[in-house]
């Protein structure tokens, strides 16, 4: 096996550099979050789970242009970890209730804490 391929979805993943791993010319990098936990590119990748039901993978936020998909997978990850987003099965997630009551504004994230 070639050591530069990794499963972007490994717990044993090095987490990536947020500068690194975003698009260079994405707007995102100077946007404010709503949680010290969170990235600018968390809101628009709930936003793409809600809207659209063929979104599960995080190879499909890259294909939507939001991120890479490495640095799209560690936040969802993230999310997972502070329950915005369930994890269906490796590599695969959907919005969960909490994203969801986010979204509508319901939901304050930095109240959130992480699960161990």
């Amino acid at each position: 096996m070639d050591d530069s391929t990794t499963n972007p979805d490994s717990d044993s993943e090095p987490e990536p550099d947020s500068e690194a791993d975003f698009d260079a010319d994405t707007e995102l990098k100077d946007e404010e979050t709503d949680a010290e936990w969170m990235h600018p590119a968390d809101k628009p990748i709930l936003e793409l789970f809600h809207s659209d039901e063929e979104i599960f993978e995080p190879s499909h936020i890259e294909a939507e242009g939001l991120c890479r998909g490495n640095y799209a997978a560690f936040r969802c990850r993230e999310m997972t970890k502070y329950g915005l987003l369930e994890k269906l099965m490796p590599g695969v997630y959907e919005l969960s209730d909490a994203g969801e009551r986010y979204l509508d504004g319901e939901l304050d994230p930095s109240e959130l804490e992480p699960d161990k």
